[in-house]
């Protein structure tokens, strides 16, 4: 049985290692000390959002990342799912639906209006796990520029 539950201190380097295998299957630039230290912050301070990850017999095989933010357009508090990864030998299980709709409780407790995804246009499954989880395309750009 797996079980979802919110990440502490002790979960950082498990949740570090599958954050790479993440970052490696899609082919982004992996920062391990960066990230270390951000999924530290994170865990320090609830104001930023939340953690949760997928544990099966002591294992840890996925996470979710709720990043909190505000919005006039999205009518006040709204959040990210900056990343939600189950690792390849788990998925297919219904993991990221329950997560999905865990965040999604959270959300409602937390005053949270809206909540946001981004997801590879080539990851056919994952979008169709998201649109039956609710969520619409706007049919957007999500645009980026980092501040160095």
């Amino acid at each position: 049985m797996t079980d979802l539950r919110p990440a502490t201190p002790a979960d950082l380097e498990a949740v570090l290692a599958l954050h790479r295998a993440f970052f490696a299957e899609d082919g982004y630039p992996f920062r391990e000390e960066e990230s270390r230290a951000n999924l530290a912050w994170l865990l320090s301070d609830p104001r930023l959002g939340r953690l949760w990850v997928m544990d099966e017999e002591g294992e840890v095989i996925g996470y979710l990342l709720l990043a909190f933010g505000f919005s006039l357009e999205f009518r006040g508090r709204d959040a990210f799912v900056d990343e939600l990864y189950v690792a390849p030998g788990h998925r297919g299980r219904g993991h990221g639906k329950r997560a999905l709709a865990v965040a999604a409780d959270a959300c409602r407790e937390l005053g949270v209006r809206a909540l946001h995804l981004e997801v590879e246009r080539y990851k056919e499954g994952a979008r169709e796990l998201y649109r039956r989880s609710g969520f619409v395309d706007h049919d957007r750009y999500l645009m980026t520029k980092w501040i160095e």
